[in-house]
């Protein structure tokens, strides 16, 4: 597989991604006036990953390039309709394509995964999804800026163009894509349990996703608070929370660019724990009035919480066999991504309830707990190659 042209796809797509789930909530607010409204778009996006098994089991009965450059081009020819989103009565028009556009995203994670772990090395799996994330998280430092300025001046409806023009040029990059694939073999229809099924026959596997849904769990808890750290505890204005996010995403970049030699040389276990330990300490942080610590909280949180998604996928890619790789991601999505959307909701709720400054520990010591939990059971996995015969995804080309 030409891992740059991958890359590019991910780059491209992460920016029109980006950019439409800033300004979805911003439009929705300018049209109708409802902030609860507007909080409802990201549900609308977060919604789907509950259907991840069941997308997962679709995405192991195609070949996962054709399937990755048909989801990309039909959501380049969905965006154009929200042109004509322009006055309150048609916002359901963009509910309806953001609830697409989420089922698109489960499938198109599952699929990325399954195809990665098919046609790399075992011992390039982990640099691969650590840049990966790094490609992400730096076009969520730019997209929001390049979104806010289109909005500001033109509307939604250019933000959607750009973003269906992201799709169009990532369904160009996954069709170069030089990987040779067989149709899988109609012995068995995969059934939606077999995700859940192969992931709990391996304990390791199993707490590294469970790991992994903990601290979604406790960042949505974390993030939901952000505001309440900003005012109550910074003393600062709304617009402060953009430069902790910035601090965050910059850390985010640092661990994609470290994942890939962590996980070379240890068990997927280990930066899963390292990772859980930091997002603990830098969650606990920003609990201290200091604007010092917010910054350094935030950028402790940036680099820990990647290293625990990336730990549980490149787990999942490197010991689910091959042609079983998208049924496990669909069903580790939904494992690990559903408790943030949970505690999301929960975190609201607790900020006019509980004081910030003693929620923040608390989050810390679980954290804390957690990372030694997941450091004490168990053995860890080896980085050794799957027992099994070889997958019908086989390179072509490196590079």
């Amino acid at each position: 597989m030409r891992v740059p042209l991958y890359l590019t796809a991910v780059l491209v797509s992460g920016f029109g991604t980006t950019a439409l789930w800033l300004v979805s909530g911003i439009w929705v607010k300018s049209l109708t006036g409802s902030d609860a409204l507007a909080a409802l778009t990201a549900f609308a996006l977060w919604a789907p990953a509950l259907l991840g098994p069941l997308l997962g089991s679709l995405v192991d009965r195609v070949r996962r390039r054709p399937l990755l450059v048909g989801v990309n081009l039909a959501m380049a020819a969905l965006l154009p309709l929200l042109l004509a989103v322009d006055g309150p009565g048609r916002v359901w028009l963009l509910f309806a394509v953001l609830l697409v556009y989420g089922t698109q995203g489960a499938v198109h994670e599952a699929a990325e995964t399954a195809l990665a772990a098919g046609t790399l090395d075992q011992d390039r799996l982990g640099e691969l999804n650590g840049l990966r994330m790094t490609v992400n998280e730096a076009m969520k430092l730019l997209a929001p800026l390049v979104a806010a300025g289109l909005f500001a001046r033109y509307g939604g409806g250019p933000v959607a163009l750009l973003d269906a023009a992201s799709f169009a040029v990532a369904a160009g990059a996954f069709a170069l894509l030089r990987v040779r694939e067989e149709r899988p073999a109609p012995r068995r229809r995969p059934r939606i349990s077999d995700g859940a099924r192969l992931l709990w026959a391996s304990p390791e596997l199993r707490r590294l996703v469970l790991a992994g849904g903990f601290t979604m769990l406790l960042a949505g808890l974390n993030g939901a608070l952000i505001y309440a750290v900003v005012d109550h505890v910074l003393g600062r204005a709304p617009a402060y929370a953009g430069v902790l996010y910035a601090v965050q995403g910059a850390g985010s970049v640092v661990a994609g660019l470290t994942a890939g030699p962590l996980l070379r040389r240890l068990p997927e276990r280990a930066p899963a724990v390292l990772g859980l330990g930091l997002f603990a300490v830098g969650a606990a942080g920003r609990a201290l009035p200091s604007d010092a610590a917010a910054l350094a909280a935030s950028a402790l949180i940036g680099v820990g919480l990647p290293w625990v998604l990336i730990s549980a996928t490149t787990a999942v890619q490197r010991h689910v066999p091959a042609e079983a790789v998208g049924r496990a991601a669909g069903t580790a999505h939904t494992l690990v991504f559903a408790p943030n959307a949970v505690a999301l909701a929960l975190g609201a709720g607790l900020t006019t309830l509980v004081d910030v400054r003693v929620v923040l520990p608390l989050l810390g010591i679980a954290g804390l707990a957690g990372a030694a939990v997941l450091a004490r059971t168990g053995r860890g996995l080896r980085n050794r190659p799957r027992t099994r015969t070889r997958t019908r995804t086989r390179l072509r080309a490196n590079g």
